[in-house]
């Protein structure tokens, strides 16, 4: 993910000015790494370390997803909207 995709993510998901690790933003941010990896993953399928990695990344955003929906439900219904992670 270069730097200028990554500032956009920061600048749409943050809670306020300087925001840049709250657990919207590592959400989008892991959401964004999830996809390029799944599409590599497509053309390379024998590339394990690379599919663990996939995992720990897919665990990691389950947590703190788990973490916004306990301790705020409208910020968490509003990204898992904004990022289309449920239908």
């Amino acid at each position: 993910m270069d730097p200028k995709t990554k500032s956009e993510i920061t600048k749409e998901f943050r809670l306020h000015e300087r925001d840049t690790g709250s657990a919207d933003v590592q959400i989008a941010l892991l959401t964004e790494r999830i996809n390029e990896l799944t599409g590599h993953l497509k053309l390379h399928m024998k590339d394990h370390s690379s599919r663990r990695g996939l995992l720990m990344m897919v665990g990691k955003r389950r947590r703190l997803l788990d973490y916004l929906s306990q301790t705020d439900n409208n910020r968490y219904q509003q990204i898992i909207k904004k990022l289309r992670l449920r239908k």
